[in-house]
């Protein structure tokens, strides 16, 4: 039933009790009283005075009615109050109920829903609105939750920085790439003016806050290169997108300057075998300087093989086709191969060759032809260095891994070059190292092996003291 129509209902019900409360205590009086008055007259009055009496009964029976009747409306009103407060707390039960929902909605609560006891009529269909209301809400909430869930999951696995600004510029959306590109650590929202003072920078997002098409520019963030992208967004405001450069930059100028270190290294023996072949075509040449001059340009050769070896053997580790397959080794055994071939060198120079193999730590898991070069590679180049005293193969236990390395008393490294020692064809003091003997490749190719078996390398070294250069490899405990 429609609430007008209860309300005309009840209404009408409450006026017509009330009449006939009235109209009921109206009629009982009446009749009490002329059945009274009757009575008396007739029994007791003499004839002459009935009249009288008759009109003194009437006014006591008006007055009796007009009582009665008071009476009875202050009963009708008193019935009727009870009755309307009662269909006023039916009427109003249901919309307080519904008023507490609408303000629990309102403050955020979309768990707020009317009860079942509330149907039909017009508040049953404003309690089934209300109700389908909230779940929608709730629906949609959980939809705008699970989209921004996605978006922040989205935006956080990019390897992009991503940062919106609005219209209002201020930063509203930034991923955790962009905070440590941008170095920001900012609770959101704030000013976009807090972004770094770099002038492309701020000068982009200026330039297309006010209405530029997109800017593509490459910029520097204090030791970073940074591709930087900066569209305007449809509701007004920008979003930053930009991509860390630095280590693509880094290897073009390795990749740079490995090709011309690489041709560096080739053009000089080439250079000295071409001037040993044109003066070897002179037939006035004596036979004793043939000799030298072809000893010479074989030792050319000779180096021009080792670095084409040393290459071939990066690369091969670097691309993956070369895998190690390690296996239990005693170090002890392997520093004797190792150091053979170089006691002659050694003597001559005046250089002692010596192992400390600690008790601890004479055995590691490694690729038999890895260890081998890389104590190869350590020892030749310590001895390279080293005009006199002692070139020490050792070994020593750390956590759950063997360093595994050469020391020696040579002219050292200075300070400033020690980071760089392993990168490819770098040398601290590039003409001696020529004049010696090197590639420039050992210690990098030291470095693949060591981290191909999930170890690192590490370098020590004072100037007019000597180095320690070393690889640790992880290694399980041996009974």
């Amino acid at each position: 039933m429609k609430l007008t129509q209860r309300l005309l209902l009840q209404s009408t019900i409450v006026a017509t009790l009330l009449v006939a409360i009235i109209l009921g205590a109206v009629e009982w009086r009446v009749r009490h009283r002329l059945e009274v008055q009757e009575a008396v007259v007739v029994s007791s009055a003499p004839p002459n005075e009935r009249l009288a009496l008759e009109a003194a009964a009437d006014d006591r029976l008006l007055r009796a009615i007009r009582n009665d009747v008071a009476l009875a409306s202050g009963f009708a009103l008193l019935v009727a109050l009870l009755l309307a407060r009662s269909l006023a707390r039916q009427v109003t039960r249901p919309m307080l109920e519904l008023r507490d929902m609408a303000q629990d909605l309102a403050g955020g609560d979309l768990t707020a829903r009317p009860s079942r006891s509330i149907s039909g009529g017009e508040v049953g269909q404003l309690a089934d609105s209300l109700r389908q209301v909230a779940e929608q809400m709730e629906t949609r909430l959980w939809e705008m939750q699970s989209e921004e869930a996605l978006l922040v999951a989205l935006t956080e696995s990019l390897n992009e920085g991503v940062v919106a600004v609005d219209a209002r510029k201020r930063v509203v959306r930034i991923n955790e790439t962009g905070r440590q590109l941008l170095g920001l650590r900012q609770a959101l929202p704030f000013p976009a003016s807090d972004l770094p003072h770099e002038p492309q920078l701020q000068e982009a997002l200026q330039l297309v806050l006010f209405g530029a098409p997109p800017i593509f520019r490459e910029i520097r963030l204090a030791e970073r290169t940074v591709a930087l992208t900066v569209r305007a967004l449809s509701g007004g405001g920008a979003v930053l997108a930009m991509y860390d450069l630095t280590q693509v930059r880094r290897l073009e100028t390795v990749r740079s300057d490995f090709v011309a270190n690489v041709s560096h290294e080739l053009r000089t023996p080439l250079t000295i075998i071409g001037g040993f072949v044109e003066t070897l075509q002179d037939d006035d040449v004596p036979a004793d300087l043939r000799r030298q001059f072809l000893g010479m340009a074989e030792a050319n050769v000779q180096r021009m093989q080792r670095i084409v070896d040393d290459l071939l053997d990066l690369s091969r580790i670097e691309s993956g086709g070369w895998r190690p397959a390690p296996v239990e080794l005693d170090v002890s055994e392997v520093a004797a191969e190792v150091l053979a071939p170089l006691h002659l060198r050694a003597r001559d120079k005046g250089v002692v060759l010596e192992t400390d193999i600690a008790p601890n730590a004479n055995r590691v898991m490694c690729d038999p032809t890895a260890a081998g070069q890389i104590l190869s590679n350590l020892a030749e180049n310590a001895l390279r260095h080293t005009a006199s005293g002692h070139v020490t193969i050792f070994t020593s236990r750390e956590d759950d891994g063997v360093w595994m390395g050469v020391r020696d008393t040579g002219t050292g490294i200075p300070p400033e070059h020690l980071p760089r020692i392993f990168e490819r064809f770098y040398r601290a003091d590039p003409g001696r190292s020529r004049e010696a003997g090197g590639t420039g490749l050992g210690l990098s190719i030291v470095r693949h092996m060591a981290e191909a078996h999930n170890g690192r390398v590490k370098a020590e070294s004072t100037v007019g003291v000597g180095s320690t250069i070393a690889v640790w490899l992880p290694t399980p405990t041996f009974n």
